[in-house]
């Protein structure tokens, strides 16, 4: 009822031009985090094990179509987050415009990124990982290789993207450069990424595949020379829904690690989700400078809670595959409008 108000206002505010269709979506989050790293020896005295992790996200869409019926229209994000007892910030996106006619849409701006939009990356949760603020995303198989992602922390990549869709099918294509920053560098080229994402449902199932190139970027030393740590990611999954169960396998490969996750979710009762997760990373032992990632096993659980009106009540356990200080524990409240 709210949205629809929303949109209504902003359909009489606009009387007498263009009429154009305005949403405005979002949600909160709030609870408790106890990490373990934050409590150890050498730490600093004001980092405490238990703190408040919190984000406040509001997300304007606008639309209007031609008379030739080509939609256009543009995204923005404001958003305000407390995490790890770190100060809140707030911040807003770049913009994000799009233009779409049938199965077709192009991006342009802030893009979401081919590989970031894969079926099967993220966990089916209200934060897409564990816990109220995904708890460090340790269920991804994709380790130490950065990729394309809408954001709302100020600048977005700079890039365009396209997004076809058929029946079962979509293909999604995206480009990004990312320029360098003012006055630091008269010739260095910014992050380039290239990236290409097919899925296929058919059904309760789903099959994924992704690869992305990359230039300029993060660089380490493999085999005695400097390779892009983006560079040559390349990302499978499959899922399937078995009506009260589900199950997901994702398997990645970068230049640092390859990387195997399995996912399993249960609806128990009529209210209650539970996802399970675990992830195994091996790390290429050519790397001598610059690895990120560490080798073996990290497990997680997921438990939410459906309270109605949009309410879940959320609460999430991470092992990583650090061998010491590495258990996270996260309690709280989602809700969306």
């Amino acid at each position: 009822m709210k949205k629809v108000l929303f949109a209504t206002t902003a359909l009489i505010a606009t009387a007498g031009m263009a009429a154009a269709e305005v949403k405005i979506s979002g949600y909160g989050r709030f609870g408790l985090d106890w990490n373990e790293a934050n409590d150890v020896a050498g730490a600093l005295d004001n980092t405490d094990a238990t703190n408040i992790t919190s984000r406040f996200r509001l997300t304007f869409d606008v639309s209007t179509e031609t008379d030739g019926g080509v939609t256009v229209g543009g995204r923005i994000r404001a958003q305000a987050e407390n995490r790890d007892g770190a100060q809140g910030r707030a911040t807003f996106s770049s913009p994000q415009f799009h233009v779409a006619y049938g199965g077709l849409r192009v991006n342009v701006g802030n893009i979401w990124g081919a590989i970031d939009s894969a079926p099967g990356l993220y966990l089916n949760t209200t934060s897409v990982g564990t816990g109220i603020d995904g708890m460090g995303f340790n269920s991804l198989a994709i380790k130490g290789a950065g990729f394309d992602t809408f954001t709302s922390a100020g600048v977005g990549r700079g890039g365009i993207e396209a997004i076809y869709s058929a029946g079962g099918f979509t293909g999604h294509v995206s480009y990004s450069k990312q320029n360098g920053t003012a006055g630091t560098s008269t010739d260095a080229n910014g992050v380039e990424r290239t990236a290409l994402m097919l899925n296929y449902s058919f059904g309760d199932y789903f099959v994924t595949g992704a690869y992305q190139s990359a230039d300029n970027g993060r660089t380490i030393t493999k085999g005695g020379v400097a390779v892009e740590a983006d560079d040559d990611v390349i990302f499978l999954a499959g899922g399937a829904d078995f009506g009260q169960f589900g199950a997901t396998l994702q398997l990645a490969q970068t230049e640092e690690a390859d990387s195997v996750t399995l996912a399993g979710e249960a609806e128990v009762g009529a209210a209650s989700t539970v996802i399970a997760w675990v992830n195994s990373t091996d790390i290429d032992t050519g790397v001598t400078a610059g690895q990120t990632v560490t080798d073996g096993t990290a497990f997680g659980i997921n438990y939410e809670y459906d309270l109605g009106g949009g309410v879940t009540f959320v609460a999430g356990y991470v092992n990583t595959a650090a061998d010491d200080n590495d258990n996270s524990v996260q309690a709280g409240l989602h809700f969306s409008f």
